[in-house]
């Protein structure tokens, strides 16, 4: 092979190495500052050991998210929905931009206006960057409400979104007391609270599982996203959540299985009406539990 020929083939190899380094997928684009608002009203940063009441669609938020479905809403039937997530500025928020929270990237906590309805989900990443896309089937009508969940790898902090899809149909009238307990599927679920839940206040709870019956059975508690349970509090006007996870953080060491008892801490800022879900895993079922509670002044 002559010299001219070596140069050749160098150069040639040279360039569809340096082609293929440029098709591979590139790192984080977005920095700390894509997601710093100035002025009042912006929201904050959270910090993940310090669980509470986040008043998402009050604040300003940083990020932009959006929703569109691929056909026309209706009660009882799947569609699926993709979202986008982009910085105030326009910059697209993809995978390489979050990093993975309680085993995920992304969290969408689903509400509909009654609160009766609530779904956890995790979309996956679209074709394009920014896009992400999921499935939910809506089982009531009227607005619900879609809150993100996700912690930027700029800013290492938790962020939140909020954005509404309609499904036609008459909205229908729930009377909700105030309830501590919940059965289903042969077991109960109690929600232990404080005497008094006193808006502004730090708030011990207790979650518990038993199974029904005299001859108590094990509760076949397994973990859900990196932990043995998940609470969410809403209020009734949607305006934000609480994201809480147990005390108990050693999935090596689960919690008594005939009587499964996990520990949470929560302060509510405003006194209202709320309810509280549990998220758990039993013998490989997710399993959704709602409490209504009362907070005070």
């Amino acid at each position: 092979m002559t010299r001219n020929s070596q140069v050749i083939l160098i150069t040639a190899a040279a360039v569809a190495l340096y082609a293929g380094i440029r098709l591979l997928p590139v790192g984080s684009q977005v920095n700390h500052m894509d997601f710093r608002l100035e002025g009042k009203g912006a929201i904050e940063f959270c910090d993940p050991a310090n669980p509470q009441f986040i008043p998402v669609v009050s604040a300003r938020s940083p990020v932009v998210m959006t929703l569109k479905s691929d056909r026309p809403l209706a009660r009882g039937e799947p569609v699926e929905f993709t979202l986008s997530l982009s910085t105030a500025s326009g910059k697209a928020i993809g995978p390489a931009d979050l990093i993975v929270e309680h085993t995920r990237k992304l969290h969408l906590l689903v509400v509909d206006p009654t609160l009766s309805d609530y779904q956890h989900l995790h979309p996956e990443p679209g074709r394009r960057v920014g896009e992400w896309k999921f499935t939910l089937t809506p089982s009531r009508a009227g607005d619900y409400r879609v809150f993100a969940d996700f912690t930027p790898a700029a800013t290492q902090r938790g962020l939140y979104a909020a954005a509404d899809f309609t499904v036609p149909g008459t909205v229908a009238t729930v009377i909700n007391a105030g309830n501590t307990t919940w059965q289903n599927l042969g077991y109960r679920f109690e929600l232990v609270l404080p005497s008094v839940l006193n808006a502004g206040k730090p708030a011990d709870l207790k979650f518990r599982i038993e199974s029904q019956g005299a001859m108590k059975e094990p509760v076949p508690l397994r973990p859900v996203m990196g932990a043995f349970a998940h609470l969410v509090a809403f209020d009734e006007a949607r305006s934000g959540f609480a994201h809480l996870h147990p005390m108990e953080t050693d999935l090596a060491q689960p919690p008594d299985s005939l009587r499964p008892e996990l520990s949470f801490k929560v302060t509510i800022p405003q006194p209202g009406r709320y309810v509280i879900w549990a998220q758990v895993d039993l013998g490989g079922m997710e399993v959704f539990a709602p409490f209504w509670v009362d907070v005070l002044p």
